[in-house]
């Protein structure tokens, strides 16, 4: 043993704070030599550090540091590579939770002390000015800590579904006994029949038939009129098929808006799903309204989606249901499908301090699947197989959902009154967004929205469908029914389903349950694309699954009703082309009739020629009459606000409705052409077998640069310049007629690039222009939306700039760190292989630091129990300043902090 003097550098740092505290007892012992020359200024600014990462309070930084580098120079042994900064740190995992005791807590997961220290004072805000300690228990099923409660295991198993219409047909054609389906002996279908809306239902779809088809014949036999050779021709033949399709398809439109606007304007809205009694209607007495053994998940399933956004959507409808006095009856689940560390990660430290601010480890849930079978729908599948048994229904979210608690209230309260109701589809109002685009969209879907929902409800009645979100079901028949089977063959018509709330919604009727749209039930919200770009990306997707659902058509066991929802699905892609093939029929007729000299006997000789007559004027009615039914529901919906709702102010007055209204008309005439280019361009894809990979929607508010837009919008302005050359030359007349569209290609880059632009949304706001209530007069959980995101993004803010980087926060923040790696569980075996390559890439990452490493090391890194508590241990104990500043805190030399002690000490009285 020595009592060499101390150098420069050695043990300053300790007599600097003991002159910091008067009357502290000098201590006295000897140490071996080599410990003296260790470097224990950088340990004591090391262990600041730690401590400040654990937030332990400032005050008693000082006497730990110290109890801290006095236990590492007292112990009798050190660790065979151990320095100052190792066993400082080592000396303070022993000190910590002595100092500070934690509750008795069995967690077998977290073997090491210190680690369960830490889990526990993060997770029960141990240490912070406003955050008091909590005596609650996390999750702790098998003694582990969890993020989600206890299993109650379920089925989930497909239903065996009939598609072959044909050999049902042969079979009932010749009496053959086919095998006995259970579909139809159903008690559910036998009940329905006794239902009056039924009946109702029958007679209203035979009267949407009729309006339909009826104009449909006579508007065609019209364009027969029309046209030059009275469809004669193969080209005009073709015409009038697809024009008539088209009348029909907008027909449909029109008559939903109609209906919708007589049961708007109404005073009784007979069967409507949302008729309560009086005293059901208030939130008042809510949750005393829910019988005690109600319990609602409330599931929002998540897949690399922006993680500050989705927990502010779901902390603001807690606050609501918190007003409601409710939450008690209402859980909450995370279902994660994000592969990327730099998000999940994120996603488990949200999770966390949502549940440490409301106590809510009881109710508050998050789970992370690995194995990513059928996206969304499997991931839904997956919690009902885990935890649907544990509740009686689940209102499923999408990322950009936002509900009010009295609606989640009110949703419970009907699906408790009408015991035959399997699902209740909300109508989400669009809100939240600030670019051209988006708030135009927000816009038309406010005013004409609620009269399209509730002429769907006229229409459909109790054989509704389910849109996948923002929508309440009963576990119970949805795990019996609703399973989804894989379709045979590839995809992209085969494989697994990708639109599957329109089948799961058809697989459910077919049951015998009912399924209603609450067509008049408000505190729905949802986001919407921001870009023209990321809208269309959406519906590439959406393009693939609705064409997978032909295969399904003749399912057996099918309402009439949801086949077709299948073919309404389908035709809103496909009209997109029945659009384009009547464009290029009508011009490949006008070139034809400009190049070829009319042909007056075409059928060989006769008296009297064969004149090819056209009829401009009736041309002109027959483009008014398509206007109307194009526009006059957008008439209708101004006429609501004006007489039925009295809001214009909410609108921004009558003036700038108007305006408004005006406007939108217009953009959407340019963006109806764009559109249909697009929808085209998908049908065709998926019909040559090209199929669609699916990724995350942008939730953010982006912009479209002139670079990207001219990339996926230049063919079809060359294009459209070239189809409107050749017409104008070789038919001047027809030219005109078809100018808009051919206008809106050829603008089709400025027109994504300047509606993408959230400055000129921001100043159509500011002019009162495309406003919506919800702009003007916002709603409680709207404003706890943007305010829990201001808070939110503010606290990121402050995270230090290396720790942005999450896999770097979940190796250095001792919080963090402890929480990741208590979800883990217990280490794996590996084999020796595997542990080397490991081990090797553990040597690598503290070396390089985590930003050199690619997505496959990092999953790796934070997949394995034992690298991340050795990485955390081992980072912050990095002995070379080179290796360690890559990694943040660790790394940040303290000695300012130092400088000021010593600064101190000099102007202390000798």
């Amino acid at each position: 043993m020595s009592s060499d003097p101390i150098d420069e550098g050695g043990l300053s740092a300790l007599q600097e704070s003991q002159l910091e505290r008067p009357g502290t007892e000098e201590h006295v012992f000897e140490v071996p030599a080599e410990r003296l020359r260790q470097n224990w200024e950088e340990a004591h600014a090391r262990v600041l550090a730690y401590l400040d990462a654990m937030d332990i309070p400032a005050a008693d930084h000082a006497a730990l540091v110290d109890e801290a580098i006095e236990g590492a120079l007292a112990q009798p042994s050190w660790l065979p590579d151990g320095d100052a900064i190792a066993e400082t740190l080592r000396a303070l995992r022993r000190l910590l939770p002595m100092r500070y005791p934690s509750a008795s807590r069995s967690w077998l997961a977290a073997q090491d002390e210190f680690l369960r220290w830490r889990l526990d004072a993060y997770l029960w805000g141990r240490f912070g000015g406003d955050r008091a300690a909590r005596d609650v228990n996390a999750t702790a099923p098998c003694g582990r800590f969890t993020s989600m409660p206890p299993l109650n295991r379920g089925h989930m198993v497909p239903d065996p579904i009939e598609r072959r219409f044909f050999r049902r047909l042969f079979n009932k054609i010749f009496h053959r006994r086919a095998a006995v389906s259970p579909v139809k002996k159903r008690p559910l279908r036998r009940l329905r029949r006794t239902l009056p809306w039924v009946r109702v239902a029958r007679r209203r779809r035979l009267l949407l038939l009729v309006l339909v088809l009826i104009p449909s014949v006579v508007a065609s036999g019209f364009m027969i009129d029309v046209l030059p050779h009275q469809g004669r021709t193969g080209l005009e033949t073709a015409i009038v098929l697809l024009f008539g399709a088209l009348f029909g398809w907008i027909s449909i439109g029109f008559w939903t808006a109609v209906m919708g606007f007589f049961t708007l304007i109404g005073k009784r809205k007979r069967f409507a799903i949302t008729n309560l009694d009086p005293d059901d209607t208030g939130p008042s007495g809510a949750a005393s309204a829910i019988a005690p053994e109600t319990y609602t998940a409330v599931v929002m399933p998540i897949c690399e989606e922006p993680v500050d956004r989705v927990f502010a959507g779901l902390r603001a409808i807690e606050q609501s249901l918190q007003r409601t006095g409710a939450s008690e009856r209402f859980h909450f689940f995370v279902l994660s499908d994000s592969n990327d560390p730099n998000t999940f990660v994120k996603e488990e430290e949200a999770w966390a301090a949502w549940c440490r601010e409301v106590n809510g480890f009881d109710r508050i849930f998050y789970r992370r699947r690995h194995v990513r079978l059928k996206r969304k729908s499997g991931n839904v599948a997956d919690f009902c197989r885990r935890w649907g048994k544990s509740y009686r229904y689940m209102i499923m979210l999408d990322a950009d959902s936002v509900m009010a608690g009295a609606a989640l209230v009110r949703l419970v309260k009907m699906m408790e009154r009408r015991p035959e109701v399997g699902m209740i589809q909300t109508v989400p109002i669009a809100v939240n967004r600030h670019s051209l685009l988006a708030r135009v969209q927000q816009f038309s879907g406010r005013l004409y929205g609620p009269m399209f929902a509730a002429g769907l409800h006229f229409w459909q009645l109790g054989d509704g469908q389910y849109w996948g979100h923002n929508t309440i079901i009963r576990i119970a028949p949805f795990m019996e029914h609703c399973a989804l089977p894989r379709l045979p063959g590839k995809p992209p018509l085969g494989g697994e389903i990708l639109s599957h709330d329109f089948v799961e919604a058809a697989l459910m009727g077919r049951a015998g349950w009912s399924l209603w749209l609450a067509f008049d039930l408000g505190g729905s919200y949802e986001e919407v694309p921001s870009t023209l770009l990321e809208e269309m990306k959406r519906d590439r997707r959406w393009c693939q699954g609705n064409l997978q659902h032909l295969r399904l058509l003749f399912s057996e066991g099918l309402f009439g009703a949801h086949r077709a929802l299948f073919i309404n699905g389908v035709l809103s892609y496909v009209s997109a082309l029945l659009w384009f093939g009547f464009l290029t029929t009508s011009t490949a007729a006008a070139i034809v009739n400009a190049m070829s000299p009319p042909n007056y006997f075409p059928n060989g000789p006769s008296l009297f020629p064969e004149w090819p007559v056209w009829h401009p004027d009736w041309a002109i009615s027959l483009f008014a009459v398509t206007a109307s039914i194009l526009f006059l529901p957008k008439v209708l919906g101004i006429l609501l606000i004006v007489f039925k709702w009295h809001r214009r102010k909410a609108y921004g007055g009558m003036f700038r409705l108007t305006l408004s209204m005006l406007l939108e008309i217009l953009l959407s005439s340019l963006l109806a052409p764009i559109r249909m280019v697009f929808h085209s361009r998908f049908v065709v894809q998926t019909a040559l077998g090209r199929s669609v990979t699916w990724g995350s929607q942008g939730r953010e508010d982006a912009e479209t640069s002139w670079g990207v837009a001219l990339r996926h919008h230049g063919f079809d302005t060359v294009f459209a310049s070239a189809w409107g050359l050749s017409l104008y030359w070789l038919n001047p007349d027809y030219f005109w007629w078809v100018t808009p569209i051919i206008g809106a290609l050829i603008l089709s880059v400025p027109v994504s690039v300047y509606s993408s632009r959230v400055s000129l949304g921001e100043r159509t706001r500011r002019w009162g222009l495309f406003l919506i209530p919800e702009e003007s007069e916002p709603p409680p959980e709207l404003v706890d939306l943007q305010d829990i995101l201001v808070r939110s993004r503010a606290a990121a803010a402050r995270v230090p700039a290396a720790e942005q980087d999450s896999v770097v926060r979940a190796i250095v923040d001792p919080g963090v760190n402890a929480l990741h790696r208590a979800l883990l569980g217990s280490p794996r075996s590996l084999t020796p292989a595997i542990a080397a390559a490991r081990r090797q890439l553990l040597d690598d990452t503290l070396q390089l630091g985590a930003h050199a490493l690619g997505t496959r090391d990092r999953k790796i890194l934070l997949a394995d129990p034992q690298l991340v508590d050795e990485l955390h241990e081992r980072v912050w104990r990095l002995p070379d300043r080179r290796y360690a500043l890559p990694w943040g805190r660790p790394g940040e030399s303290l000695r300012p902090q130092c400088n000021e002690l010593s600064q101190k000490r000099e102007q202390q009285p000798a």
